[in-house]
């Protein structure tokens, strides 16, 4: 009789197993701590809720060791053998969340992009050790986006510097550069913004003006950076966007779309990690109601819920605990993603 599954995800499933529904739901959740917010608003939600990430989000510019505070504190109020993803923004240039004493100032992407693949792993590497030092174990990075119209009228990545500045097959390769480099440190990269924000002209954190892609299609070069990163670089994270495309799933955004994510994601490219939400609160799905939000992204084969306004955490966590208590097939989705999670968490020797 053979023993126990003892790979991570087969201890991943026992452990699933053994939770109630409602502490599955909170691991498909990861809710916002920004500067100058006291951690112990999120006790209750990380110690009742079973919330499992925490997004440290917004300009921490005080060092290393005042995030590394607040995640001590934060990782005090989870359960003892189920410790938190702690995720941030780090790509370099306009967004770098963490700065600071302890905290190099990283270059823009397009900076990034410059130098050799060698090269940005090392610096990435480095990167990754100081975000480690801080208690940070994921890098919401790197941006895989390429820009195929004219940067400055590419609202989200463009005209910010986010993307390598290069062709796909040069985005695709730095970016498992810089997967590589935060995997050394110990740090898991989630790649963005799934299947690319370099054609349209809105930032869909703000609008949804200017959000739909016409051009982007399954087998063309700009989803084949991140298909190519994720057959090569296994990350440990894919981010969906919260544009629509029209030639992919013209009904849904990406987040929301089960021909992504379950469809050529996981079915396409096999892919098993963690598939996570762009930030839920954002601008551009501000027609949907809060409660549908983590349900949408569950249906369609997404993971977890990253979430960049507080007051969302709860509608969230109700909604998808609502439809798993009502739906044995929704229930069975729950599972799978808590599923990924922990396996991931097991990976990281969080769990």
């Amino acid at each position: 009789m053979p023993g126990p599954d003892l790979s991570p995800a087969g201890k991943a499933r026992r452990m699933v197993q053994a939770m109630d529904m409602h502490t599955r739901v909170g691991q498909l959740v990861m809710a916002p701590l920004t500067p100058g917010t006291d951690p112990s608003s999120l006790a209750s939600l990380i110690a009742d809720r079973h919330v499992g990430s925490v997004l440290i989000l917004g300009d921490w510019d005080t060092g290393a060791a005042s995030v590394r505070s607040a995640v001590d504190q934060l990782q005090g109020y989870a359960a003892a053998g189920d410790k938190l993803l702690v995720a941030t923004d780090q790509e370099g240039g306009y967004v770098q969340h963490l700065s600071g004493p302890g905290f190099d100032q990283m270059p823009s992407a397009v900076e990034q992009g410059s130098i050799s693949e060698d090269q940005l792993q090392q610096s990435a590497s480095t990167w990754g050790s100081q975000l480690a030092a801080a208690g940070i174990n994921v890098d919401l990075a790197p941006v895989l986006d390429t820009v195929t119209v004219d940067r400055a009228s590419n609202a989200p990545i463009g005209a910010l510097s986010r993307d390598f500045g290069l062709d796909s097959t040069g985005n695709a390769r730095h970016g498992m550069a810089f997967v590589q480099g935060m995997r050394d440190a110990n740090v898991a990269s989630a790649i963005k913004h799934y299947p690319g924000l370099g054609s349209v002209s809105g930032n869909t954190d703000f609008t949804t003006d200017g959000i739909r892609d016409t051009t982007t299609t399954l087998d063309g070069p700009e989803i084949d950076a991140f298909d190519t990163a994720i057959r090569q670089a296994h990350p440990a994270m894919v981010m969906m966007a919260l544009a629509t495309y029209q030639a992919i799933d013209p009904d849904n955004p990406a987040a929301f779309s089960s021909t992504m994510i379950d469809g050529h994601i996981r079915h396409d490219l096999s892919y098993n990690g963690v598939v996570i939400s762009d930030s839920l609160s954002a601008a551009a799905l501000g027609g949907y109601s809060p409660a549908d939000l983590g349900v949408r992204l569950v249906e369609a084969g997404g993971d977890l819920a990253c979430v960049g306004a507080a007051d969302y955490v709860e509608p969230i966590l109700d909604g998808l605990s609502a439809r798993a208590d009502a739906d044995p097939s929704f229930a069975a989705k729950v599972t799978q993603a808590a599923t990924r999670v922990m396996t991931l968490k097991i990976t990281m020797g969080l769990a």
